[in-house]
């Protein structure tokens, strides 16, 4: 929102003739723990009254509603080293997209306004603590079980079906989207007027009819051409960093991504690769100067993190390149366990991961990881490593190691991802298939079956026939298969 926007919402906000369960005024600063369970109970309380939005506003005298001003000035302020909003995302569960507005009401009056999002399906906790307004008074949501019933019973609109932008005609829909984009992936002919290009944006749900024409959260993500026109969307662009060696010391340069997934991602990946370094010695398949890491796995992943990202939570997808690794990660935990990604398939947003296979970015079933895995191998390069946690999932791919640098976890690691890729390519897991991966000499077998051995004990997999007592042809499946 810029400024006068800003003026007008709380010219509305002071109108309300009492604070109420989703707006609540303040002059001045008191306690960066007040101010997280006033955002806990403001989500929660915007739920509950169908609202779209909580206010936390600072510079209002809350009995009045005077506009006074406030000398508060929550992005800049710190709770010991680490910023406020910052501080206060860490310990919100689930971490809501806040947003923090500074402007000036007039000459004189400076105003603070945190613009919080009604929660979806669950309590906003702050500290393991739900919070909810009643009347004036901020209480602890346990204590008003039929309130906090109302949340739980809530069933929420899709992130991707909310409103990013309101209000508009057909001109500033093709203005703001680039529509001609989508035509040219679908391969469908342009059509030859306005009307056409709307009603087909409204049957792919990327525009609605609303107060003249909507664009959806799904329409902007995919096609704005530019994000910050869509301040719903905007802070999900994505962010590419390179660092100099192995840590984050030192940033040698910074891409953050200002179009749509749609519009930027071949654009996007053909930068990250454009980052990576050539590799001296890749598999035996492939010639000396092939990149140092396979165009398509990138790909692959990229787009990945862009359609399981987990939209309603704060954060952005972002691609961190190493000296010695590339990592990948989005918003949210998976919906499945990290150990079954190469063969199940669950979207968290479908629409979004329906319309990115339609127009050819990533596979059209399953996550395209077997493909990733198969690449990987081919470039003789270490295992991924798939790490989730604090509501972040993160997926790395390593620059190449022999097999002698690979500690006891790569190698089972590495030797049930083979087991995996060969279950979906309906084969088995074999000593000499093993030995091809890691291309070891015949004459050296048992080190393949050394490694067999740690993944088998270590519970990742499986004989296919346990009556099979020749030691020479036994064939191994994933522990799940």
């Amino acid at each position: 929102m810029n400024d006068q926007q800003l003026i007008e919402l709380l010219n509305e906000l002071v109108k309300q003739p009492t604070e109420s369960e989703w707006v609540e005024f303040k002059l001045n600063f008191h306690s960066e723990q007040e101010i997280g369970e006033r955002i806990s109970a403001l989500a929660n309380g915007a739920a509950i009254h169908n609202q779209d939005f909580g206010y936390l506003v600072f510079g209002i005298e809350d009995k009045t509603h005077i506009i006074k001003g406030t000398t508060f000035k929550p992005k800049q302020h710190k709770k010991g080293n680490e910023e406020l909003e910052h501080w206060l995302a860490q310990r919100l569960d689930p971490r809501i997209d806040f947003r923090i507005h500074e402007f000036a009401y007039d000459a004189t009056r400076q105003i603070a306004v945190f613009v919080i999002p009604a929660t979806q399906n669950r309590p906003v906790d702050f500290f393991h603590h739900a919070y909810i307004r009643v009347g004036s008074i901020t209480r602890k949501l346990s204590e008003f079980p039929d309130k906090e019933a109302k949340i739980w019973r809530k069933k929420s609109k899709p992130y991707e079906q909310e409103i990013a932008k309101d209000n508009l005609n057909a001109s500033d829909v093709i203005r703001l989207l680039s529509t001609e984009t989508y035509f040219d992936l679908m391969k469908l002919p342009y059509p030859s007027n306005q009307n056409g290009v709307i009603e087909k944006f409204i049957t792919e749900n990327l525009v609605v009819k609303s107060r003249g024409y909507a664009i959806t959260n799904l329409g902007a993500i995919l096609f704005a051409k530019s994000l910050p026109e869509f301040e719903t969307v905007e802070r999900k662009s994505v962010r590419v960093i390179v660092y100099k060696g192995k840590n984050k010391v030192e940033t040698v340069r910074e891409q953050i991504g200002a179009k749509g997934y749609a519009l930027g991602f071949l654009g996007l990946v053909d930068w990250i690769n454009s980052q990576l370094p050539a590799n001296e010695e890749i598999g035996k398949a492939l010639r000396k100067e092939s990149r140092m890491y396979p165009e398509i796995a990138i790909r692959e992943l990229v787009a990945n993190a862009l359609i399981h990202q987990d939209l309603a939570v704060k954060g952005f997808p972002m691609i961190e390149v190493f000296s010695d690794r590339i990592e990948i990660s989005n918003p949210g935990n998976p919906l499945i366990t990290p150990d079954r990604f190469i063969d199940s398939y669950i979207s968290r947003n479908e629409k979004l991961a329906d319309l990115m296979r339609r127009m050819g970015f990533c596979e059209e079933k399953g996550s395209g990881l077997d493909k990733v895995i198969f690449y990987n191998e081919l470039y003789q390069l270490p295992p991924i490593n798939v790490i989730t946690d604090e509501n972040r999932t993160r997926v790395t791919i390593f620059s190449y190691k022999t097999l002698n640098d690979l500690d006891k976890r790569e190698k089972i690691r590495a030797c049930y991802q083979h087991s995996c890729l060969k279950w979906v390519s309906n084969e088995k897991m074999t000593n000499q298939s093993l030995r091809e991966r890691f291309t070891i000499d015949d004459k050296n077998a048992a080190i393949a079956s050394r490694i067999i051995k740690d993944t088998f004990e270590a519970g990742m997999i499986k004989e296919d026939d346990p009556e099979n007592k020749s030691r020479k042809h036994r064939s191994y499946v994933p522990f799940w298969a």
